[in-house]
């Protein structure tokens, strides 16, 4: 008898692929798993399937165990004038980009019966979110710290566990709320890191904020399909699910430019 071990083999479906991905707990491991389903999908070799009736085995998402969660007023604040001030500002950046690739991977997986191409849209997200957590965690490196090394909040995730049975509320309140505001928030904190002379970070936040743009578009485009498809009025819609959901409350100063090119009207920016 054969008592040598053997590995469970990869699945070759592209939702399949997503949740596996999801429920692995190793950030680095994640990243490279992203890597190869974007790299499989491209190929041919890993088509979505939107039909395919999935169930995780395990807890969502795979996260390792640092770093600890707290609530958003205890993660701490630091100047960015100092090293540990800016270490503690570019761990927070890398778990958002982390949860934003687990995010994205949700998205991929959870929700059935949506044309090919909504799967691809979010494979993309998430190979990109990848690439951010990837540049955050060697900058933090240079800086002398690991991801885990500081304490985070999971405000982010917790929109995502919401909306589990929405797809709806899930593209509209994640992508283009919650991810949306990163478009306000990076222009000051690029302004803050390159006045404090760490111009590595400045350009990581630009491919970002480029990136962002395009993944906010996407659940923008997504949202008004399912309005269109469900006979909704978008913003009547939107006002409903962000009160249903009790989704936070929009603050300026908003970065228009960029909500204009991610896929926001004229009439939701005058709105703002």
């Amino acid at each position: 008898m054969d008592s040598s071990p053997r590995t469970q083999s990869a699945p070759t479906e592209l939702r399949a692929c997503a949740l596996q991905c999801l429920l692995e707990a190793d950030p680095t491991k994640k990243v490279a798993a992203v890597a190869a389903m974007a790299a499989a999908c491209a190929a041919g070799l890993c088509p979505p399937n939107p039909t395919a009736i999935l169930q995780a085995t395990a807890a969502i998402p795979g996260r390792p165990q640092k770093p600890d969660l707290v609530p958003p007023r205890e993660v701490g604040r630091r100047s960015m004038n100092t090293l540990a001030g800016r270490a503690m500002l570019i761990h927070a950046l890398a778990h958002i980009e982390f949860n934003a690739i687990n995010l994205a991977l949700d998205a991929l997986w959870r929700f059935p019966d949506l044309p090919p191409s909504y799967y691809t849209d979010w494979l993309r997200v998430a190979d990109e979110e990848a690439l951010h957590f990837s540049l955050l965690v060697a900058h933090l490196g240079a800086l002398g710290h690991t991801y885990g090394d500081f304490a985070a909040h999971d405000s982010l995730w917790e929109m995502v566990e919401k909306t589990t049975g929405d797809v709806l509320a899930r593209m509209a309140l994640v992508p283009r709320t919650l991810e949306a505001r990163g478009l306000d928030a990076n222009p000051p904190l690029r302004a803050k890191l390159a006045q404090a002379g760490d111009m590595a970070a400045a350009h990581i936040l630009d491919i970002i904020l480029r990136d962002e743009i395009g993944h906010v578009d996407i659940g923008n485009r997504w949202y008004r399909y399912l309005c269109d498809k469900s006979g909704l009025e978008p913003g009547a819609a939107y006002a409903d699910l962000a009160q249903r959901y009790r989704a936070p409350a929009l603050r300026g100063p908003f970065n228009i430019e960029a909500r204009l090119q991610a896929g926001f009207t004229e009439e939701e920016v005058r709105a703002l």
